[in-house]
């Protein structure tokens, strides 16, 4: 088959029954497409569309895919630097559009996070994405662009691990189970080498039970900037999942009392959290933390929503990723600590 008629027929079968997407004050009727999945041999466009990477990270990236078995095609404007960004908001965009243009471009590794993702949003063209279904994977500030893609090209995009990730055992598992060779159902389950010591990877439960919804969410700081956006998307019937990093619990609290207020939890079904680095208070000058504890902020906070909510899953900041589909159906299970995807993400 011609590629451009398999990429006719992958947007045609990619496209579930029309769900309404609303952002901010704005509602509309978008189909989910799913991207054509990913094999050995394929090449994967990498950019950088948030932070900029530096030569050793840009080498790094590309060792990291080729030993998975791709084909590596950087960005124009990969190694560009404008400020703490990689390049300007047009140069960033542009890469983005142009590695969904090209036909022989299978699949899109951003290859960092950082900052700058939501600066380009509005330059992307997302009719031409919609026709040009791919994977695209990142997590941290990708956040916006999985956003962004979701809510404008209807495209189901993946928090999974970037260019300069440790792909051990675990994380490239989940990657090609999800990406290559997708399974009807699947179930993700935590990795069990983590180190226990850090109370960021004790796991717990902030209300029992099992939720069944559609995936959205990605790094806390960014869904919250995102409300009252053109590009939020809407989270009734959804299971929210959230990672952070560097974020002190009064940070955390106020993030999560935004997305309340805002109502975003009203109508979810459940909220997966994977593991938040570094989000504990700093000790004063006493040695005594002047503060809640993270936990207890997410008690606070999640537990009153009366659905399931677990803390601890394996996603986020930390070096075992489970690869997560932004916008297909899911099943969470609380007391197992299980994520699993009920149908799968690419085609």
């Amino acid at each position: 088959m011609k590629r451009k008629d398999f990429i006719s027929t992958a947007v045609m079968a990619g496209i579930a029954t029309a769900i309404p997407i609303k952002a901010g004050n704005a509602s509309k009727i978008i189909g989910t497409i799913k991207p054509p999945r990913l094999k050995k041999g394929d090449t994967l466009g990498l950019i950088s569309p948030a932070g900029f990477i530096t030569e050793k990270e840009l080498a790094e990236s590309i060792t990291n895919l080729e030993t998975l078995g791709f084909k590596v095609k950087p960005g124009k404007y990969i190694l560009n630097k404008h400020g703490y960004l990689g390049g300007t908001d047009e140069e960033r965009a542009e890469d983005v559009n142009l590695m969904f243009a090209d036909k022989n471009i299978n699949g899109i590794v951003c290859a960092r996070g950082g900052y700058g993702c939501i600066r380009m949003l509005d330059l992307l063209d997302y009719k031409m994405i919609t026709k040009n279904p791919k994977v695209l994977i990142g997590y941290s500030d990708i956040t916006s662009l999985l956003y962004g893609l979701y809510q404008k090209a209807g495209l189901v995009g993946f928090h999974g691990p970037v260019g300069i990730s440790t792909y051990n055992e675990f994380s490239v598992r989940n990657f090609t189970s999800v990406l290559m060779n997708p399974e009807p159902e699947a179930s993700f389950r935590n990795a069990e080498d983590e180190d226990l010591s850090k109370p960021e990877f004790n796991s717990y439960t902030i209300r029992s039970g099992k939720a069944t919804g559609k995936l959205v969410g990605g790094n806390l700081s960014i869904v919250a900037s995102l409300i009252g956006t053109e590009y939020d998307v809407d989270t009734d019937g959804a299971i929210i999942f959230l990672e952070e990093i560097g974020e002190e619990p009064y940070r955390i609290d106020r993030m999560l009392t935004q997305m309340i207020q805002a109502g975003k939890f009203k109508k979810a079904k459940g909220v997966v959290l994977g593991v938040f680095s570094r989000c504990e208070s700093k000790p004063t000058q006493s040695g005594i933390a002047n503060s809640f504890s993270l936990k207890e902020i997410l008690l606070d906070r999640l537990f009153d929503l009366n659905i399931p909510v677990v803390y601890g899953m394996s996603f986020g900041h930390i070096t075992n990723k489970i690869t997560i589909p932004f916008g297909i159906k899911a099943e969470l299970d609380v007391d197992t600590m299980t994520l699993k995807y009920l149908e799968p993400a690419v085609i």
